[in-house]
């Protein structure tokens, strides 16, 4: 473990730091959650934020910690982890956040917070500091989330089309406006249950390296230790990101639910559907995937099913530059801010 010291006031600075990366998670990915449920006219956009903050709150009951064991023990070499690293981590990740939030772009703030924690790792040690067993499988659901959406909103839109093809369009709309209630609630506790254990997860390897390089520094409910993940951390960051989904995120809903292809409540249950399906394959197995690859492929999905061209393909492709781009940049602004915590940090 690196003998570099933190003092009290280091470490809660960046549990602070953290939360404010928890809530922006929330406030960014909650277009994902709502998007298609606001733009096909089931919710007003009030209420479906405050219906997807509570389900993200109740993933707590539902979910194993698998990915905050993940994130906080199968990223980086946990004996280069101080608490530099962690800070360039958290700028590296809201920085890329708040440029694509500026922007409208659906990026993911998971793959920000995983390119953050490289980006630093590698500054401070290198490329042998990554545990690639974990990066490989976080770096494959890249692609692998988005597929599965994909596949599944399709197949399932043409499974209802198939079911429902001797029903008015006004009964499929009828009876979808009310199964796209469930299809929101089971996307926000998929979402809720990975992400916000993504926060758990670097708030927990800041505590374990603040435990073991500063013996006796922490109050004793703070220490953590790899085998116990504190309980006050994980209702923190679920709390934290809950709140973050009430504000919204109002310029990602709008390339979410309108730009990419136009919804009806029969396209929104069968996208949220699939990608809830996704999000819990993934969190059962415990990889950190991105909510924004996810449903943003399950809305194409649906799109594909009618015509190929429903789907914008050119909105499309800039979100798909977005994904591209978000390890790599945050990363770099990562580097950058471990460099300069190490100056004045």
């Amino acid at each position: 473990m690196d003998t570099v010291t933190m003092t009290f006031g280091v470490v809660l600075f960046l549990v602070f730091l953290a939360l404010a990366f928890d809530f922006m998670n929330g406030f960014h990915d909650a277009a994902n959650s709502i998007a298609t449920v606001v733009s096909t006219g089931v919710l007003k956009p009030q209420h479906a934020v405050a219906f997807a903050a509570f389900f993200n709150f109740v993933a707590f009951f539902v979910f194993p910690l698998k990915v905050a064991a993940m994130i906080g023990k199968g990223t980086i070499d946990p004996s280069i982890i101080d608490h530099y690293v962690i800070f360039g981590a958290l700028v590296g990740a809201i920085s890329w956040n708040i440029i694509t939030w500026y922007y409208g772009l659906p990026s993911s703030s998971s793959h920000a917070l995983i390119g953050g924690l490289v980006g630093a790792a590698v500054a401070k040690a290198g490329s042998g500091s990554l545990l690639w067993s974990g990066l490989g499988k976080t770096l494959a659901f890249i692609l692998i989330s988005p597929m599965m959406g994909f596949l599944l909103g399709s197949i399932l839109m043409l499974v209802v089309g198939w079911i429902f093809f001797r029903f008015s369009q006004r009964r499929v709309d009828k009876y979808f406006r009310r199964a796209q209630l469930v299809s929101a609630a089971l996307y926000s506790l998929g979402h809720g249950g990975n992400d916000a254990q993504k926060t758990a997860g670097i708030i927990w390897m800041l505590l374990m390296a603040a435990t073991l390089s500063s013996p006796g520094m922490l109050p004793h409910w703070m220490e953590a230790h790899p085998d116990h993940l504190p309980s006050w951390i994980v209702i923190a960051c679920y709390v934290t990101i809950s709140l973050g989904t009430m504000f919204g995120g109002w310029r990602i809903v709008k390339t979410m639910g309108q730009k990419i292809t136009k919804l009806k409540p029969v396209g929104g249950f069968c996208a949220e559907t699939g990608g809830a399906m996704t999000l819990f394959l993934a969190t059962a197995m415990g990889v950190p995937v991105s909510t924004t690859h996810t449903i943003t492929g399950a809305i194409v999905g649906v799109g594909a099913t009618r015509r190929v061209s429903a789907v914008r393909w050119g909105i499309a492709g800039g979100i798909v530059w977005a994904w591209v781009l978000t390890i790599p940049a945050s990363a770099l602004m990562a580097a950058l801010a471990w460099a300069i915590g190490t100056r004045f940090l």
